[in-house]
Formats: C-alpha cells, structure tokens, sequence
C-alpha cells in the first residue's frame, strides 16, 4: 500500500495536493537513517477522529476480572478481584493484602513464602507443578496435598470464585529463631 494511499485512508484526506518527499536511505559516515518529509498546503484541512474505548481497547469492567477469595491466617474471608494471566502473588501484591512475609522472593521461585492451600476441585484446574516449584513446596511449612505457590498460579475465568487459604505460618529464611533479619 502506498503512503499516499495509508494517509488517505487514515486521516480521510487527498493528499494529491501535497508534495510528499521520500528518500529510503540517506547514508552518511556517521550513520544511516530513513527520511520522509510531507508538506501540504497551509490550508489543508484534517479532521480529527473520534475514539472511543469501542474502538480501541475496553475499560476493565468486573465483567473481565476473576474473582479470588483468600482465607487469611485468622481465618478471615477476603474476597478481591484479579486480570487473567495475572499470578495470585500479582493479586496480593495489587490489592495490597497485608499476609506477612508473603512473596519474599517476588514471584522468582526462589522462596515459599507464596505458599497457598486449595480446595481439591480447584487444585485440579491449577495444571501441573514443575519440578522447580516442587523443590520450593518441600521448603513450605503446613504443606499439603493441595498446596502451590501463588506466583506459579495464573488467573483465568475457568478460576472465577475461588478460595485459597493463607497457611498458618510461613517458612522465610529472612526471619531467624533470635529475631535479627
């Protein structure tokens, strides 16, 4: 498609009254560049388009969002709402959740402080567990059947109103038993 042809179709305008100035390579010893130059009559009216989030990108309407509920070490229900694709750790960490010492490692599978207990239906529709988030799991204190880490969970609609629960406590090599960090 020419230049001449894509402005036309992306401004709703002629240019056959402009003079349109291309040059592919302009090479010099320094360095080479593309150059493309357009002047038009100072007359040459551009009417402007109107967009609207329909044309582009939507607003994130709850419609778009996952619901997640987190059973916190005190046994309280907090109920928040994620994106899909977003990790439960991104879900904490967004929705500024105080569950102490959670994400230590900020989602690098490199602690297991993240660590999540499901219930077995959802555990089912987690996916597998790699043998790299196995390794940190054996670190995690309350382990289960039904425990992953949270920055290895993606959100997705098919885990709309979930519940994971906050273990009791949490395995952080940052804390030492003569409380120095």
């Amino acid at each position: 498609m020419s230049l001449s042809t894509t402005a036309r179709r992306l401004f709703n305008v002629s240019v056959s009254h402009c003079s349109l100035t291309l040059s592919r390579y302009t090479t010099t010893a320094k360095s080479s560049s593309k150059a493309i130059s357009l002047t038009c009559p100072s007359k040459l009216y551009i009417p402007r388009r109107e967009i609207s989030y329909s044309n582009v990108a939507g607003p994130l309407r709850s419609e778009n969002k996952v619901t997640v509920n987190f059973v916190n070490r005190d046994g309280e229900k907090i109920t928040v709402k994620g994106s899909p694709g977003d990790t439960l750790l991104d879900v904490v960490i967004d929705q500024n959740l105080d569950f102490d010492g959670f994400g230590a490692c900020e989602g690098t599978l490199a602690c297991s402080t993240c660590h999540l207990i499901f219930e077995e239906e959802v555990y089912k529709k987690l996916g597998p567990v790699t043998d790299e988030e196995m390794d940190m799991l054996d670190l995690a204190y309350g382990l289960t059947d039904t425990s992953r880490l949270g920055c290895q969970i993606c959100l997705s609609k098919s885990l709309d109103g979930m519940t994971a629960r906050v273990p009791e406590s949490v395995a952080d090599i940052r804390q030492s038993g003569d409380g120095s960090a």
